[in-house]
């Protein structure tokens, strides 16, 4: 028999999924509101798999799933967002899979012993916006002299100061910043310059 702790901010939601359970082959031995209440649930009751929701109040489902990383329970996400700030985090974070609420029962049945088996499950919508990243071309990586701009921008330098520096005009280092905007999905020099750091772009450049 699967042991199973529901994680959801709702009382009619938990007492609703623990009914369904309870008639199939399952157990649920926990129940919890939050992020932080989930941890403590599981690390005291150990069980195979837990039902997270994302968005409560107080700490989330997220800080709880990467939290819960090293446990040896898999966490299956159910929740009602499919959005890329839902679904990329909770995937990242270390769930075994994504599921919404709307999931029919024997789908989330069969999701459930497909989690405790270690095999991932992704609900229709969110594989689909999952290969929807995946096949998002790559980004154009910026060019030398645009990252000499962009480094000299991440010290705190002017366009005038990075023109002088670079021996180019102001208009110039305009264009340049423009074409780094473009190539990093951002809308400003401070972005720029956090998405660079973020990704590596300007290591050894010194900030």
């Amino acid at each position: 028999m699967i042991r199973l702790v529901i994680v959801d901010d709702h009382p009619v939601v938990r007492d609703g999924l623990r009914g369904m359970l309870a008639a199939a082959d399952f157990e649920v031995v926990g129940e919890a509101a939050s992020g932080d209440e989930a941890v403590a649930v599981v690390t005291a009751l150990s069980p195979d798999v837990v039902l997270m929701d994302l968005r409560m109040p107080g700490s989330d489902g997220l800080s709880a799933i990467e939290r819960l990383r090293t446990h040896p329970c898999r966490v299956l996400v159910l929740t009602t967002y499919d959005t890329d700030r839902d679904v990329l985090p909770a995937i990242k974070a270390g769930a075994t899979g994504y599921l919404l609420k709307d999931t029919p029962r024997d789908e989330l049945q069969r999701a459930i012993r497909a989690a405790h088996a270690g095999e991932a499950v992704l609900s229709p919508a969110v594989a689909t916006r999952l290969l929807g990243q995946v096949r998002k071309p790559a980004l154009e990586p910026l060019s030398a002299r645009e990252l000499d701009v962009l480094a000299l921008v991440a010290k705190g330098s002017t366009n005038r100061a990075v023109a002088a520096a670079l021996f180019i005009s102001e208009a110039t280092v305009k264009t340049h910043l423009l074409h780094v905007y473009a190539k990093l999905g951002v809308s400003d020099r401070a972005a720029a310059v956090a998405v660079a750091y973020e990704r590596g772009l300007l290591r050894g450049r010194g900030r």
